[in-house]
């Protein structure tokens, strides 16, 4: 070995060991500067998302009632008035402690003539459930077959255009000779109403399913009962309800005029009979219970709807 070499090996041996023997260097700590005007800036950023959600909140609250609350007060100021101009017609302070009045008993029963106006309500609303539920029976499946085969589509098309656009209550007579009563004949009435529309958008419903829908059916061998409930009924739900909600509201506009020719208990009977008292605030509460029922009817089912949607 040369001296040289020797040096060389010397030298970086004393190397290593002066750096194994040097202190590591301490990292200096980094302070992180904060100015007070950024430390209030964020202790205030919760407060400003805060007081940014409530007025999110006001600004749909006072979307959605100011409208109508307007819309309403305008309806009051026109009834107002015209109350004012015409003798004997209520307005709306008078005719709101009638109904007060009203509906602090409305399930009396003095006789059977003499009820309650919860008893005409309740009387009313069996009618037209009764009729109502018989033209589904009826009605959708009828519309199904109409819509599904068009040998029954053109065999049932000039019937339906010769009866649908007569009046419900020209049926009236003819439930009264039939039945021979006059509750049964307002159901009749209700059936005859609420028919219509059912079968004619169910039957449109079917009739605008995919023809691919319906190979697929046939390649996969389906039944007939498989294509009704896996294909035509999913497809048809739209369609479907809004015959029902057509249904509903006609329905409900006809038993009152049908109450009114039939008499007994209802609320169509309870205005005639009121109207006879010339007491014209409870005709006008009977307007208002009327819409009122009726809206809840339609609302009932579009959530009805909505939860068996198959979109």
């Amino acid at each position: 070995m040369s001296v040289v070499s020797f040096n060389k090996e010397k030298i970086m041996q004393n190397s290593e060991q002066a750096a194994k023997a040097m202190p590591a260097k301490q990292a200096k700590p980094v302070v992180a500067v904060v100015s007070p005007l950024s430390a209030t800036a964020t202790a205030a950023t919760p407060a400003s998302k805060k007081a940014g959600a409530w007025a999110a909140i006001a600004k749909r609250v006072f979307e959605g009632l100011l409208p109508p609350v307007i819309g309403l007060l305008i309806f009051g100021a026109i009834w107002s008035t015209v109350a004012a101009l015409t003798q004997g017609l209520p307005g709306p302070v008078q005719t709101w402690h009638s109904a007060v009045e009203l509906f602090s008993d409305p399930f009396y029963i003095n006789n059977p003539n003499d009820m309650g106006i919860g008893w005409n309500i309740l009387n009313s609303l069996k009618r037209v459930a009764t009729g109502f539920a018989l033209a589904a029976v009826v009605g959708i499946p009828m519309g199904f077959v109409i819509g599904r085969y068009a040998f029954m589509s053109k065999m049932a098309a000039p019937i339906i255009s010769l009866l649908k656009p007569v009046s419900p209550l020209a049926w009236l007579p003819i439930g009264l000779l039939v039945f021979k009563a006059a509750n049964p004949a307002a159901i009749w009435v209700i059936f005859i109403t609420a028919v219509w529309p059912m079968i004619i958008n169910t039957a449109v419903g079917v009739s605008k399913v995919p023809q691919d829908y319906m190979n697929v059916a046939k390649v996969l061998n389906l039944s007939e009962w498989k294509v009704i409930t896996k294909i035509l009924l999913p497809y048809v739900m739209p369609y479907m309800m809004t015959g029902v909600r057509l249904s509903i509201g006609a329905a409900w506009l006809v038993i009152v005029a049908a109450e009114m020719l039939t008499g007994g208990v209802g609320i169509g009977f309870w205005v005639w009979d009121e109207w006879n008292n010339l007491n014209v605030e409870h005709i006008i509460i009977a307007i208002f219970i009327v819409g009122i029922v009726g809206l809840l009817l339609e609302q009932c089912l579009v959530m009805l709807a909505k939860r068996y949607s198959y979109e």
